[in-house]
């Protein structure tokens, strides 16, 4: 039970040593991360779209 104790009062020690992120930096990451989720989406469809429109063409 000793270790437990001795455990648990290290990580609260750990815990306050860390530097945590601000609301503001989590919401500027998580924007950053939609709006680059969906370029990539816009260009991975175009990409597709023109390769379906060539292997029709060859195929016809």
């Amino acid at each position: 039970m000793k270790k437990i104790k001795r455990f648990l009062q290290e990580v609260a020690r750990e815990l306050k040593k860390t530097s945590w992120t601000t609301k503001e930096e989590v919401w500027s990451s998580t924007l950053l991360v939609v709006v680059t989720v969906g370029v990539l989406s816009v260009f991975i469809g175009i990409v597709d779209f023109l390769l379906s429109q060539l292997v029709n063409f060859i195929i016809k």
